[in-house]
């Protein structure tokens, strides 16, 4: 596994900050934010993806996307011993949950503004054909499609195999993870690169995500902004990155002498069917992925010891996601019976497409080391999130089986059960 976050760039270094309970949020640097409604944003800070490949010649002019992707893969592929290893790269696949590329915004957005005719209050086609073109040619690589780092990490791996990618907003890597363990359960290949990028630090969607009022204005507080399940929260803080795992059957595992280092038991996948932006208030599609995952798995709640929870920061979703945990894991009311819980978006930000992947790495780093990382700035709990949520401080806990829960915009909800092996 492997992860490139606002708290730096391998995986050591950022499980030692989370466990910190450090901050990765800061004034926005990728464009001049001063007169928007949030200037702030968790950035990923003084990353260059070449050292992390071979063949950096093939990658110039990527977006951020894919450069985030391709140093989080090649951390995953090195723990996983790949680069001496002897098998079918037929069967080697991917499955990326991947956003949409960050230059064509950009772009998008210049070429609007360069080319605004003020006095017929409407965009010049011709200029703005112009500008676009002028932008084309000052990168190699017009990142529009969301699938560009799929396409780079496929020719830098050689990756012959099954390759998806899906776009499922906040859930998608946990799905792409979720989608590529059934890719290995029916045998269509051996091993998977799964996992997610994405970055919308950008003015495009900055803007977009102010409209929807869901981004924090804490702009006095850049780091005290994301309080997932705090009375005063205010939105969640936009972030940016990716992170990776190699899912590989145990069967081929073991055949090349790899240790695993968790299983991916169970897996579970739901719509709303209800609101684009809104979650189902009675939190229905929720309890029914997290449901469907603890079957998929043959676990019962109480075998839980660990749930990394969407906690995005948002009035709606901490307190819809509380319900669904309690529906799921209390249903007689005995709160006692729901385990930890803690949300790491109280650190990293939100990385929209790549927020579950790191919470899938996070639940394998709880079940190796025995300790639960916190949820920052919860210093005033919401009475309607009456949960334990780690607060503060990480906290030492023998865990065996963790679940964790990704909800996207659009209503998507995916949840994974990850067991000790």
């Amino acid at each position: 596994m492997g992860w490139i976050t606002p708290l730096g760039h391998d995986l050591e270094t950022v499980w030692a900050a989370m466990l910190r309970g450090d901050s990765g949020v800061d004034r926005i640097a990728h464009f001049d934010a001063t007169t928007f409604p949030s200037t702030f944003a968790a950035q990923v800070k003084n990353y260059d993806y070449r050292p992390y490949v071979k063949h950096p010649q093939w990658h110039e002019g990527v977006g951020l996307n894919t450069g985030f992707a391709l140093g989080a893969a090649a951390q995953a592929w090195q723990m996983a011993g790949l680069d001496e290893a002897k098998f079918d790269r037929q069967r080697l696949g991917i499955y990326l949950g991947s956003g949409e590329g960050s230059l064509d915004f950009d772009n998008y957005v210049w070429s609007n503004l360069t080319s605004w005719n003020a006095e017929q209050r409407q965009v010049d086609t011709v200029k703005w054909a112009d500008a676009a073109l002028k932008h084309l040619t000052a990168v190699r690589e017009f990142e529009q499609e969301p699938n560009m780092p799929l396409s780079h990490l496929a020719m830098e791996f050689d990756a012959q195999g099954p390759a998806y990618n899906c776009l499922t907003a906040c859930a998608a890597s946990t799905q792409a993870i979720g989608e590529a363990t059934e890719v290995l359960r029916r045998g269509d290949a051996d091993i998977m690169i799964a996992g997610g990028a994405h970055t919308m630090i950008h003015p495009f969607g900055v803007t977009g995500f102010n409209r929807l009022t869901a981004l924090s204005t804490r702009n006095d507080d850049y780091a005290g902004a994301s309080r997932p399940f705090s009375v005063d929260r205010d939105g969640f803080v936009l972030g940016e990155g990716a992170g990776m795992v190699i899912l590989e059957s145990l069967e081929h595992a073991q055949q090349r002498g790899a240790e695993p280092l968790a299983e991916i038991a169970g897996y579970g996948s739901t719509a709303d069917a209800y609101r684009i932006t809104d979650m189902q208030p009675d939190g229905r599609g929720a309890i029914a992925a997290m449901s469907q995952a603890l079957a998929d798995a043959g676990v019962k709640p109480g075998d839980i010891g660990y749930i990394a929870a969407h906690g995005t920061g948002t009035a709606e979703n901490d307190s819809i996601e509380t319900l669904a945990i309690k529906a799921v894991f209390a249903s007689d009311g005995d709160r006692s019976r729901v385990p930890p819980i803690s949300s790491i978006k109280s650190m990293t930000g939100h990385l929209i497409a790549a927020a579950g992947v790191t919470q899938a790495i996070v639940c394998t780093l709880v079940l190796r080391d025995g300790i639960i990382p916190p949820t920052r700035n919860l210093h005033s709990p919401d009475p309607a999130c009456d949960l334990d949520y780690v607060p503060h401080t990480a906290r030492k806990a023998k865990v065996d089986i963790c679940l964790s829960n990704s909800f996207g915009f659009g209503g998507q909800n995916d949840s994974l059960v990850i067991r000790r092996v």
